[in-house]
């Protein structure tokens, strides 16, 4: 590039600060969006109950107080079951779903695998449209027998027809096939290929869909409507999703030697709610610094480059 093209380049680049400002207004919009509720969420669980009947929801509480953290300490129980499970499935869920779209996405990258074009059709339809609730109910619950198991909440959700596009672009644009033949020339398996020279150069792919996979498990809650009525398997998300249809259902086994009326009467309702919602935001918002930089090379996947 001459010194003429280059100086075309910068100018076309250039933004003029009216502009930027406007960028930097808008971001700073978009920022408060996601920020502003949660930070409203919390000051609504901080607030005393008597408050909140009596003025509603307010942004700046009349009253303070932590009874709902107090309470949700003394059903420590409860609440740590519940996030045990959350975990579990999220871990488990990610990890099962990294490997099955991964293996998947870099199969249908590769140009001399015969039934490329079949599986892609394969893997598009369903983005298209599925089977419906009905018929992967009768499958989850008659034919593999998941119900009231913690498969139930992992399985469902193991792999996803986006990610595994995601995944086979991000391949087929990234890994030269010069690498892949130099590595069968030298006697390298498949799997060694996949796993010695893919995957270690493939850390943005991993972490945009890791963390994909992380938020659709941390956030669900349907599936353990669906299928599990063991309240030892209810997740956090699912825990809060009966108690904003029936704020009784933490009290159902009282742990403290109290009457169901005496329970619910020392039950700070609304701020419960939004404390359990507090709780279920705080790790996956934690997590994500870790994977921003991977995650925002992520999304750039089959950007044109310069």
């Amino acid at each position: 590039m001459n010194k003429t093209e280059e100086n075309t380049v910068n100018v076309l680049s250039r933004i003029s600060k009216p502009v930027n400002l406007l960028f930097n207004l808008l971001f700073i919009i978009l920022a408060a969006i996601c920020i502003v509720p949660v930070i409203f969420v919390f000051m609504i669980s901080i607030s005393a109950e008597s408050s909140l009947a009596a003025y509603g929801y307010k942004f700046i509480p009349k009253m303070f107080s932590t009874a709902a953290y107090e309470f949700l300490l003394n059903e420590s129980g409860t609440i740590l079951q519940a996030l045990l499970i959350s975990v579990l499935v999220t871990v488990l869920g990610t990890i099962i779903g990294l490997v099955l779209t991964t293996t998947m996405g870099y199969v249908l990258s590769r140009r001399n695998y015969k039934l490329q074009g079949f599986f892609t059709w394969v893997v598009f339809i369903p983005m298209i449209f599925n089977g419906g609730l009905v018929a992967s109910y009768v499958i989850n619950t008659q034919v593999l027998g998941l119900r009231n198991s913690m498969w139930a909440l992992i399985l469902p959700l193991a792999v996803s027809s986006f990610n595994i596009i995601i995944s086979k672009t991000f391949f087929k644009t990234t890994i030269p096939d010069s690498i892949i033949e130099s590595a069968k020339i030298e006697g390298a398996s498949q799997f060694d290929i996949f796993l010695r020279i893919v995957l270690p150069i493939s850390k943005p792919v991993l972490a945009t869909l890791g963390l994909f996979l992380s938020f659709g498990y941390w956030n669900d809650w349907f599936q353990a409507s669906l299928y599990v009525t063991d309240k030892n398997l209810v997740s956090l998300q699912a825990l809060l999703n009966n108690m904003q249809s029936n704020i009784e259902y933490i009290a159902s086994n009282p742990t403290a030697g109290l009457s169901m009326q005496q329970y619910l009467s020392q039950m700070p309702t609304e701020g419960v709610r939004m404390a359990i919602a507090i709780i279920i935001v705080i790790p996956i918002a934690c997590a994500y610094p870790f994977f921003q930089k991977y995650f925002i090379s992520g999304l750039t996947i089959g950007a044109v480059k310069g």
